[in-house]
């Protein structure tokens, strides 16, 4: 019988990060950076659906009476 070889474990590695390359400084930077821009698309996302929310108002304000009543669930024959 043959002696089976275990398989050489690699030794554990420190993983490298872009942290470590970078000074700190500018890695606090870019930090700063990310939150600013994900704040901006937040705020963007806020003004495109006040935006969007406006405009639906104003198309109902603006319609007319046939559209309305085309769109309303009445039945008249549940009324006679």
């Amino acid at each position: 019988m043959k002696k089976r070889r275990q398989p050489l474990l690699p030794e554990k590695e420190e993983k490298i990060t872009l942290k470590d390359h970078l000074h700190s400084n500018l890695f606090e930077q870019l930090k700063a950076k990310k939150k600013e821009l994900e704040a901006e698309e937040q705020r963007k996302k806020a003004e495109e659906e006040a935006k969007r929310r406006e405009e639906q108002k104003r198309r109902e304000k603006n319609k007319s009476f046939e559209e309305l009543l085309n769109e309303s669930d009445l039945d008249w024959r549940k009324f006679k």
